[in-house]
């Protein structure tokens, strides 16, 4: 639904007097002083790691007009525009094999990644489907299998148990794969089962850690849940992140969903920082669901605020 760590070719401080040994012992005291005048007390401290830069994507659900009538040129623009990572929705399941190999070289060529799919039931329900959803994943590269929405009729607690229990069943059948199960919330999920635990709390609680708890922002915040305590609450599990703003208003008023990234009511520097620190996010997926601009003007508009933003932390 991504990334590179770079190494020193310094020696070092053991290896260095190791080189020194072979030297004559006054080159080497010229040496040592030599290092400790121009790097100070501090010569021998390692240096702060680089910060990880963790790569910007899009659900192409935000631009879905645009896919349907073609997803060459999509794809092209989206990575044009500067998205690096890609997730799939639901129609990718109809692909053949040998079209979804197209559209991965379509990926490469264009220095693009999926990392996620969204997915129904079936694709975490054991048998031919899943079986499908495991084949299309991998030649996509795709590393979550996301389940879209929630199940439906699951009735009370233990009805929400069982449904966890299918979560740890995908989860363990993917593993061997090089794959995870994933579920992505919507504001349903915020309310409380039974008058008791909220449906994200029960679906943390009964799967286990590898399970993907894809945090779709928006959602919950209309919910009036809190995004922050939610990822501090379940470290290492927010390992992707719909990037999708709310404010409270009609759509007429292009309130709702409609507004673009961070013009909404969303804390994203208080969020993003618990994401990066905490939550384990690889990777973050713009979402908007639509505006009074087009799909790629509005894909193209919220990345370069999120740019901005970025420049600024």
């Amino acid at each position: 639904m991504h990334q590179k760590n770079s190494t020193s070719s310094s020696p070092s401080r053991r290896q260095f007097f190791a080189l020194s040994a072979a030297v004559p012992a006054a080159l080497a005291v010229h040496t040592l002083k030599g290092r400790a005048f121009a790097a100070g007390a501090g010569a021998d401290a390692p240096a702060p790691p680089a910060k990880k830069k963790i790569p910007i994507g899009i659900e192409l659900y935000a631009v879905r007009g645009e896919l349907q009538k073609d997803l060459p040129k999509t794809l092209q623009t989206v990575a044009k525009i500067g998205y690096e990572v890609v997730e799939f929705y639901s129609p990718y399941f109809g692909w053949k094999f040998p079209y979804a190999k197209e559209v991965r070289t379509m990926m490469d060529d264009l220095g693009l990644r999926c990392y996620s799919t969204h997915n129904g039931l079936g694709s975490l329900t054991a048998g031919e489907t899943m079986d499908r959803a495991i084949e299309l994943n991998q030649i996509l590269g795709s590393r979550i299998i996301v389940l879209a929405s929630p199940p439906r009729g699951v009735v009370g607690l233990e009805g929400w148990k069982k449904v966890c229990e299918q979560f740890t069943a995908a989860s363990e059948r993917f593993a061997p794969h090089g794959l995870a199960a994933g579920f992505h919330n919507h504001a349903s999920e915020w309310a409380k089962v039974d008058g008791e635990l909220r449906i994200m709390d029960v679906i943390a609680a009964h799967t286990p850690r590898e399970f993907v708890l894809q945090l779709d922002v928006g959602t919950c915040v209309q919910a009036g849940a809190d995004p922050v305590a939610w990822i501090k609450a379940n470290p290492g599990r927010i390992r992707s992140v719909h990037l999708k703003d709310w404010a409270p208003g009609a759509k007429e008023q292009e309130k709702a969903y409609r507004v673009l990234f961070m013009e909404g009511v969303t804390p994203w520097k208080e969020l993003i920082a618990a994401a990066e620190s905490v939550g384990g996010v690889e990777f973050y997926l713009m979402e908007q669901e639509g505006s009074r601009y087009s799909e790629f003007e509005t894909a193209e508009r919220c990345l370069a605020t999120w740019k901005a933003m970025r420049r600024g932390v």
